[in-house]
């Protein structure tokens, strides 16, 4: 059975693995972090089901049109609350994007995680994005 600290990191790295996926845009693989039934809510709508969510991502990338400049997602401020094959994930992202000056804050705000514990792996239940830094 997996100590409490092994739980924590298993989490930190799905946070980690969900920007990856995301910014690589691998919406699919991003929306198989969810449970089947998960719901990813944003500031440009919400998706539940991973096909809807993957759908909904595309749909952002697609709107943001092709001269969107190449950006990353960081993840900070990670406050993990367990409560057995549940958990509550709070957090901070920034999004930096390349410009013609440099690096800039394209965004940034707050992450709300319900996490599960399905099958020995953390997956998200439910997401909500806040975003309250806006480029």
């Amino acid at each position: 059975m997996p100590t409490a600290l092994e739980d924590k990191d298993a989490i930190r790295e799905v946070l980690a693995e969900y920007c990856f996926r995301l910014d690589g845009g691998r919406y699919d693989d991003m929306a198989a972090l969810f449970t089947e039934d998960g719901t990813w809510e944003t500031a440009f709508g919400k998706g539940t089901g991973r096909a809807a969510i993957a759908g909904l991502a595309r749909d952002i990338r697609a709107r943001a049109g092709d001269n969107r400049p190449r950006a990353i997602h960081l993840v900070t401020n990670i406050a993990i609350t367990l409560d057995g094959a549940q958990a509550e994930v709070r957090s901070n992202w920034t999004v930096v994007q390349n410009s013609p000056e440099g690096p800039k804050i394209g965004s940034g705000g707050g992450y709300l995680d319900q996490m599960v514990k399905q099958d020995g792996r953390w997956l998200f239940r439910y997401r909500k994005i806040d975003r309250f830094i806006a480029g």
